[in-house]
Formats: C-alpha cells, sequence, structure tokens
C-alpha cells in the first residue's frame, strides 16, 4: 500500500482554509493508498514513512522561510517530496521572475528594494509593492502616483522585517479581464479559473485581504496557454520533476498576458471548483508515490 502524506498548516481553533484537502484525502484513500494529512511543522513526524510528501496547503510557511526550508530538506533526504526540493528553493522567492525573463517569458515588469537600498517608487502611474516572500497578498498594496510617502512607510515596515520589496506597475487590464490561473498536473493543463483584482485603492498593505474574489472556472486562450507553458519549461531543470504548477497570467498594457506568479509550491487547487478534475490529480499523486 501506498503512504502519502499531503502536507499542510496548523489553523489551531479557527476552521481550516483548503476546503480540498479532505476531498483529496479521502479519493486518494477510497483509491487504496493510506493517506493522511498533517500539519508540515508537526513535531515528531517521521517523514521518511511515506512515499511521497505531497505539499497541499503549508499557507503559513512565507512567515516561517528559514523554518520551512530546514523541513522541505530533512523531507528531501528521506523520501520523495513534490515538488522538488530545488523547485521549492528557487520558488519561493518571486526573484525568480527575472530569471523567467532572463529567458525570454513575458512577466509583469518588477524591481526589487532589499533592505539598505535607496527607496525609489514611479511617480507617473499605479504600481504595486510587495514582498519577494508572499502568498493571500500578504504585505501588499497598491499605490497611486501620489502616494510615494505611504508606499515608502510600506517598504521601510517590510525592510526592518528583512524583507525585500518588489515593485511592480498596477496593469489596470485586470479590473477588466482579471486574473487567470492555469493550473497543471502530472505535467498537462488541469484547469483553469480566472478571479477579480484582489489589490482595491486605498487598502492598507497591513489589511485582511480576500485572496481569491469572485473566482469562477475559465477556459484558457491559446496565447494564454502557450506564455504559461513556456514560464514551466524555463523552471530549472526545464520543469521535468513537477508534479504541479500554478501559472498566474495578467494582460500587459498591450493586451499581451504576462506571469504574474508562478506557484510551484502550495497552490490552491480548486477542485472544489473543479470536481472532474479530482481523478486525474489522484492518478498523477499515486503515480508519483510509486516511483
Amino acid at each position: 500500500m501506498l503512504r502519502v502524506a499531503l502536507a499542510t498548516y496548523d489553523p489551531g481553533a479557527e476552521p481550516h482554509r483548503d476546503q480540498d484537502l479532505p476531498v483529496l484525502t479521502e479519493a486518494l484513500t477510497d483509491a487504496g493508498a493510506d493517506a493522511v494529512a498533517l500539519p508540515w511543522d508537526r513535531e515528531g513526524v517521521d517523514w521518511g514513512r511515506f512515499d511521497l510528501v505531497l505539499i497541499r496547503s503549508t499557507w503559513d510557511y512565507t512567515w516561517r522561510m528559514a523554518e520551512f526550508a530546514d523541513w522541505v530538506e530533512r523531507c528531501a533526504k528521506v523520501t520523495r517530496i513534490a515538488n522538488p526540493a530545488d523547485v521549492l528553493r528557487w520558488s519561493t522567492d518571486k526573484r525568480y521572475l527575472g530569471d523567467l525573463a532572463a529567458a525570454g517569458v513575458p512577466v509583469v515588469p518588477t524591481g526589487y528594494l532589499a533592505p539598505g537600498d535607496e527607496v525609489r517608487l514611479p511617480g507617473d502611474r499605479e504600481f504595486v509593492v510587495k514582498p519577494v516572500f508572499g502568498a493571500g497578498a500578504r504585505f501588499a498594496a497598491r499605490y497611486a502616483p501620489g502616494e510615494g510617502e505611504r508606499a515608502a512607510a510600506h517598504v521601510t515596515r517590510m525592510h526592518e522585517e528583512g524583507l525585500t520589496a518588489m515593485v511592480q506597475p498596477y496593469l489596470t487590464r485586470i479590473d477588466v479581464s482579471g486574473e487567470r490561473a492555469l493550473q497543471f498536473f502530472g505535467g498537462r493543463l488541469l484547469h483553469a479559473s480566472r478571479k477579480r483584482a484582489v489589490l482595491a485603492p486605498g487598502t492598507a498593505y497591513d489589511a485582511a485581504k480576500v485572496a481569491h474574489p469572485g473566482v469562477e472556472p475559465w477556459e484558457p486562450a491559446p496565447a494564454e496557454l502557450a506564455v504559461a507553458e513556456r514560464a514551466l519549461a524555463a523552471v530549472p531543470g526545464g520543469g521535468s520533476g513537477l508534479l504541479y504548477a500554478r501559472v498566474d497570467l495578467v494582460d500587459g498594457d498591450d493586451g499581451e498576458p504576462r506571469v504574474m506568479e508562478l506557484e510551484l509550491v502550495e497552490p490552491n487547487l480548486f477542485l472544489w471548483l473543479h470536481p472532474g478534475s479530482l481523478r486525474r490529480v489522484v492518478d498523477a499523486v499515486l503515480a508519483a508515490a510509486s516511483r
């Protein structure tokens, strides 16, 4: 019997936010696996007893990067982890957008401000400030051209936390065409979805935000699929070791799709929105566990 651990986070007294976790665990069990969901930071777990550690919803890792990186390395030494440890290391730091751009992948233009750098911000258009380590719009905010002082305070706060800030133009077409997420599993497109813009004008960087507003099924255009596949091909190793991936796209000022984020760590699968994808996910997980 194959043993599969689905790595998640500990919600404490709050309801768990991963709607797909119990559904996927049950489906793997019904398919003959010994499947169990475990918080990645639980003490005393022998991760080596599993044939596969599948990272599913470790949604608190960006607050604890060093601990998470150490856990990934320990798991990788004793069992198979998905995605592979080298891919996880690369993709947890959004400076990978520079690597994608260097490989010719169209991405959202991005500048970086590390602690100690002079803080220079755009003055001629809306822009976004967010950390290179982040998820769910944590520490992210949108600013108008006249809000440089407020944005600089935001950057200073991130620097005090030891975080490098990303600065991107706010691509206004997102307010019309939204953000599209193309989900791949087992090397093929699984399904896609679209959501409304997350960052509203005037919302503070430390305010709670809805990570997936108005999410709905989406049929990707050929141009979107082509950009997503180019991005995955530019992952270290050519993306050959990926079990799962999500490519988030927005339209540039020219109307063409650009990569905003490449999520290779713990993407929400939205199986509740695409229930027909469950069988393919289960088959791919079992195949990975049996290698």
